[in-house]
């Protein structure tokens, strides 16, 4: 298999972006304080949140970054992507309710490994940016793989 083959959806090109779109719910803070322990107050305790700087309670930063996660493996490069190294700078906070938009566009790729640079970025529907960063990618061969089998 040559590296051009590697890629499912196809090599990418400098310039090429990919985008998806969700909007977190409150069972996103409990589903991802299960899997990662994090119960800051920040998340849950109304009264805690309010007093803060942010004013009302927020969602981890896990819940925010995920959605490029979900980017990189569906729309680009595509699956069998993994992030090998991401520099992220979290600029605003996201909130339940909010609708975010995970982006990426490629800043680089690499002709002898399945390797890609790419701008990433998180925007509330507000047109805030909530994220923003780089972050390097592996595609690995994917054999015969033919879709999602599950919906």
């Amino acid at each position: 298999m040559t590296v051009t083959e590697t890629w499912p959806l196809g090599m990418p090109e400098v310039g090429a972006s990919g985008e998806l779109t969700r909007t977190i719910g409150p069972q996103d803070i409990t589903l991802f304080t299960e899997i990662s322990g994090d119960r800051n107050p920040l998340h849950y305790d109304e009264q805690a949140a309010k007093a803060s700087r942010f004013g009302e309670i927020v969602v981890q930063g896990g819940i925010t970054s995920a959605i490029l996660n979900a980017v990189v493996a569906e729309k680009l490069p595509g699956p069998g992507t993994v992030f090998l190294n991401v520099s992220w700078n979290f600029k605003a906070p996201t909130r339940p309710g909010d609708t975010i938009t995970g982006r990426v566009e490629v800043t680089d790729v690499r002709a002898d490994k399945p390797i890609t640079k790419l701008n990433c970025s998180v925007t509330r529907e507000d047109g805030t940016v909530a994220l923003e960063g780089t972050a390097v990618c592996f595609t690995m061969a994917m054999g015969d793989w033919q879709g999602a089998t599950n919906g």
